[in-house]
């Protein structure tokens, strides 16, 4: 069963437009990087200025030590913000790539079983049990293939509970001991 010059041409084409599709959502990715990233300057910048004023207005050491800690749970809370968005923009475009890729692999995996089907029905009379064994191959690898794609969905779905979960305990770990530098003043 040989292709012809336009299944060959589609093919390219298909091929093509998910490349470029792709692009587009690595492009759109690196975009929404770069404002989070000018954002968080600018904050940052702005935070830098008003820390600056409350430490050069400090009178003694003891004010010193509360302005400093009074830093602390702020500070903690904008890094954590900032991760949980450096990290949903990567889960977003992760996902964009693993639709595109499941859907080529779904694809492919559609016209392998249309040419399974054919070669079956064009296979010599006496090759019936050789036509079974390559279909029980190819349920077995179909099988094989949505077994690691539910596994690899469950392993992101631990990660992104687990990446949560440390978040917001360095969150409140930060808030704790920036209420225990307060009760030592």
């Amino acid at each position: 069963m040989a292709l012809t010059p336009d299944q060959i041409l589609a093919a390219h084409k298909a091929n093509l437009e998910t490349l470029m599709g792709l692009t587009n959502k690595a492009f759109e990715g690196v975009e929404k990087l770069v404002e989070l990233n000018v954002a968080a300057t600018r904050a940052a910048l702005s935070d830098v200025s008003a820390n600056t004023s409350a430490v050069l207005d400090a009178k003694n050491a003891q004010d010193l030590l509360s302005v400093q800690s009074g830093l602390l749970q702020p500070m903690a809370e904008k890094t954590a913000a900032y991760s949980r968005h450096l990290y949903e923009i990567a889960a977003a475009t992760s996902l964009e790539f693993s639709k595109a890729f499941e859907n080529k692999a779904v694809e492919a995996q559609s016209k392998f079983n249309e040419f399974v089907d054919t070669a079956a029905k064009n296979a010599p009379a006496g090759s019936e049990s050789a036509v079974a064994v390559m279909k029980t191959a190819v349920a077995a690898a179909n099988n094989a293939y949505d077994s690691v794609q539910k596994a690899v969905k469950q392993a992101g779905e631990v990660a992104e509970t687990n990446f949560n979960t440390i978040t917001n305990n360095a969150v409140k770990a930060a808030g704790t001991v920036s209420a225990a530098t307060a009760r030592k003043r």
